[in-house]
């Protein structure tokens, strides 16, 4: 069906073949959010080939299965390993002999690798079942607002689970380390877009309009000196524009200006009022300059914040892979992650996963020219192994 060798159960001898053999048509065959339907296809068929038994999300892509304990264990924890699946709408600019064969769709953040290290984890998990069942998460849609990981939790997904680990490829940080923390590790995330609008009239008479143009560049800095005095700078709230785009004339003022930006911050607390904070703040410099202003606010997940006794798991599990020397620090991170829609149900944790071969230069995330190390993989597919172990 997909035209190449699925493999089947990897042992310690063809583990790091296979992962990468997987790793590689992922990665050719990105597909984009909500639309990950031959990847679906794809995990499912290499975990169908191990006996597993798949169960897809009523999204329409991605899927779940759990692997079976050890006979004769009694044990009633059920840990969870996710991974998301989606890749990114930008075009890939590595010249890899597999990238990806879909035009403007890329793995450029790095999903494909924790899809293939988490298949490597089943394999493992297979040939020598665990002491407890072990539920594999292949998450769709990662990449959206407010992030496919709240979907699969309204599904249930996480029900009866008592630990989830999850992990992120970290191409600043050299292979053989994980970052591991306890507390925070991301930040919230939220989009919103603003649409400016008046009557619109001549340059030479701005005194008769609504000037959109001017009240926009009013809102995108009176917009972030609002949120320093009305947030505690210690909770790290960032506020970004990312688009503006209005007029066409050098002599017209345009009816309307539309801007396109993120909210992001270190506190839960921030993140639960952040709709509020921008659309009064919004509604005020608007009225200074007499325009309208509509602002649409997608909230998307809070601060991941990793429960201290799954950090300690995860320690452990780093060290029995790469030893004392492996486990490295982490520093809360500006950017965000759905994982933390799932740990409002599940203590867990997420950890940074280091791919850097320490060869040529780093590409970083969202990069078309991202980069990582093949030969962290079969590590990677140990590490989600030895923590489902505990």
């Amino acid at each position: 069906m997909f035209g190449r060798n699925k493999g089947s159960k990897a042992s310690e001898g063809d583990l790091a073949a296979q992962v990468v053999e997987w790793r590689r048509w992922l990665h050719e065959n990105a597909e984009r959010s909500y639309e990950e339907h031959e990847t679906t296809d794809y995990v499912a068929s290499v975990l169908e080939d191990m006996g597993l038994k798949v169960h897809r999300f009523d999204l329409g892509t991605g899927l779940w299965c759990d692997v079976p304990a050890a006979d004769g264990t009694s044990s009633k924890d059920v840990v969870g390993l996710r991974a998301d699946i989606d890749a990114l709408p930008m075009t890939e600019d590595t010249g890899l002999d597999f990238a990806s064969a879909n035009e403007g769709v890329s793995h450029a953040c790095g999903h494909d690798a924790h899809t293939a290290m988490l298949l490597g984890a089943a394999s493992l998990l297979v040939a020598d079942p665990p002491p407890q069942p072990v539920r594999l998460i292949f998450q769709p849609a990662e990449e959206t607002q407010p992030g496919g990981a709240k979907k699969c939790v309204e599904e249930g997904v996480t029900d009866g689970l008592t630990q989830l680990m999850g992990l992120h490829c970290d191409p600043h940080r050299p292979t053989g380390e994980v970052g591991v923390i306890a507390g925070p590790i991301t930040s919230s995330n939220a989009n919103f877009g603003i649409t400016v609008t008046s009557s619109g009239g001549h340059t030479a008479r701005p005194h008769e309009t609504g000037d959109t143009i001017f009240a926009a560049a009013q809102i995108v800095t009176g917009l972030t000196a609002a949120l320093d005095r009305r947030v505690d700078p210690r909770a790290g709230a960032v506020l970004t524009f990312g688009s503006i785009n209005g007029g066409s004339a050098v002599n017209v003022i345009p009816a309307k200006v539309e801007m396109w930006g993120t909210l992001r911050s270190a506190k839960r607390a921030v993140w639960e009022i952040g709709e509020e904070l921008v659309t009064t703040s919004v509604a005020s410099i608007a009225a200074t300059f007499g325009v309208e202003a509509e602002v649409t606010y997608t909230q998307g997940p809070p601060p991941v914040i990793n429960d201290e006794e799954c950090a300690e798991r995860a320690r452990a599990a780093v060290v029995s892979v790469f030893g004392e020397e492996g486990v490295g620090t982490a520093e809360q991170s500006s950017g965000g992650d759905d994982f933390s829609w799932y740990l409002d149900s599940v203590p867990g944790v997420y950890l940074r996963f280091g791919v850097h071969s320490g060869k040529g230069e780093e590409t970083d995330l969202h990069h078309p020219g991202f980069l990582l190390d093949e030969d962290a993989l079969a590590d990677g597919a140990r590490l989600f192994d030895a923590f489902a172990r505990g």
